[in-house]
């Protein structure tokens, strides 16, 4: 029998019971589009997570006291916890001592202040960070007006801020706010920049702080924040080229452990990471949802190709006349199995496929509701057909082999 014909028979026998195909084919559907669905959800969340992460530049790192990202138990995050502030004399001897890297920036970041100009006023949310000119390329935030921060603003400790751009559509909707002066926690700055626009799917406040010179935040702020901890710096650092990245990270970590005199046998008393390691940390949290949600999946198929293979078995005993009549006619065993073979195979593969469209529509409602991008894991959907073609084969096996062993006479006598 060619393979043509076997698939036409197939689909006609699917096509003359139709109730049975449709309830058969709801396990499959169910099986297919669970796991769609969650790994569609997931991915959608994951890409907008990773362009989240991102805001390091490709050849840029951090380093700085806390972890960033996974698990941690609550011994670790007391340990953490007690570690000694990053400051910004060492961010000075990563910037001298390292040779494969050509940018090094130093940041402190404090949040809950006002800003005010004239009549207008912002709500109390705002953050300050006080840095250096490295910050817009090392955090791939750029400056859309004005100027950045240069480095005598730093050595004079001027005040003069760099405002973000919704700062600036709140407190100057229809003016040129550069060499403006601004009230920033009740203390006058004179504007000199307008970061551009840069909006978070997650709320973050990209566009609701302001960047002055770390050392007259210093200066201002003192060692100790508003929740009474001693400041701590964060460092990011630019490596000279992606070649250069990993041999930049190390370097800097020998010269953080010996500006902090960290001994041999000691590990780091600060964390050292990049977009690459934020979105492994994030990749490794959705693992295990990823994992639950295929078992379950798998669970349901499994459950499904029990459900075809009694189908199946149903369907040879109401066709066991049609089978004696074909093989009295000349068909071969081979034949009978192929036919009937296929039917739970193509069975089970338009269940995989309608279950993959379930899948993708309901996974993607995470995106209608939250405004994320849209996600389409192709690898997850041709999987899940794949294992849809392996489940028919497995458990359409048994009721063909039994249909391609009845014995013709008998099979002509069956009523």
């Amino acid at each position: 029998m060619q393979f043509l014909e076997a698939f036409r028979m197939a689909l006609a026998a699917i096509v003359a019971n139709k109730l049975r195909s449709f309830l058969t084919l709801i396990g499959i559907v169910a099986g297919v589009a669970s796991i769609i669905a969650v790994m569609t959800g997931i991915s959608v969340i994951q890409k907008t997570m990773e362009k989240e992460m991102s805001v390091l530049g490709s050849t840029t790192f951090q380093v700085q006291k806390n972890a960033v990202g996974g698990h941690m138990s609550s011994e670790e995050r007391r340990k953490i916890a007690r570690r000694r502030p990053v400051t910004v004399a060492q961010a000075d001897a990563i910037r001298e001592k390292v040779k494969t890297v050509d940018l090094v920036g130093a940041e402190i970041w404090d949040r809950g202040f006002k800003a005010k100009y004239k009549n207008k006023s912002t709500n109390s949310n705002l953050t300050i960070c006080g840095g250096t000119p490295e910050y817009p390329d090392n955090n791939t935030h750029y400056i859309a007006l004005g100027r950045n921060l240069s480095h005598e603003d730093i050595k004079v400790g001027r005040k003069v801020v760099v405002i973000g751009y919704s700062i600036a559509e709140e407190l100057f909707p229809f003016t040129d706010p550069i060499d403006r002066r601004i009230k920033l926690d009740g203390r006058k700055y004179k504007v000199i920049g307008v970061f551009e626009e840069k909006k978070s799917a997650f709320g973050r406040g990209y566009d609701n702080y302001c960047l002055i010179p770390i050392t007259f935040f210093q200066r201002t702020y003192g060692r100790i924040d508003s929740r009474g901890r001693e400041r701590t710096v964060n460092v990011t650092v630019r490596a000279r080229s992606p070649e250069v990245v990993q041999d930049a990270i190390e370097e800097t970590r020998a010269v953080m452990r010996y500006e902090r005199k960290v001994r041999p046998q000691d590990e780091d008393d600060f964390t050292i990471f990049s977009n690459a390691s934020m979105i492994k940390s994030f990749n490794e949290v959705t693992a295990g949802v990823k994992m639950g949600a295929f078992i379950i999946g798998m669970i349901s198929l499994v459950v499904a190709g029990i459900g075809i293979m009694n189908i199946m078995l149903v369907s040879v005993t109401e066709r066991t006349r049609e089978i004696g009549v074909r093989k009295a006619l000349g068909a071969k065993r081979k034949s009978i199995l192929t036919q009937f073979l296929f039917e739970a195979i193509v069975l089970c593969n338009i269940g995989g496929a309608l279950g993959v469209l379930a899948g993708f529509g309901l996974g993607n409602i995470v995106s209608v509701i939250t405004g994320f991008e849209n996600a389409v894991p192709l690898e997850w959907a041709i999987g899940g057909v794949v294992f849809c073609t392996v489940v028919g084969l497995t458990f359409g096996m048994w009721p063909a082999i039994v249909a391609s062993k009845l014995d013709p006479i008998e099979a002509l006598r069956y009523e």
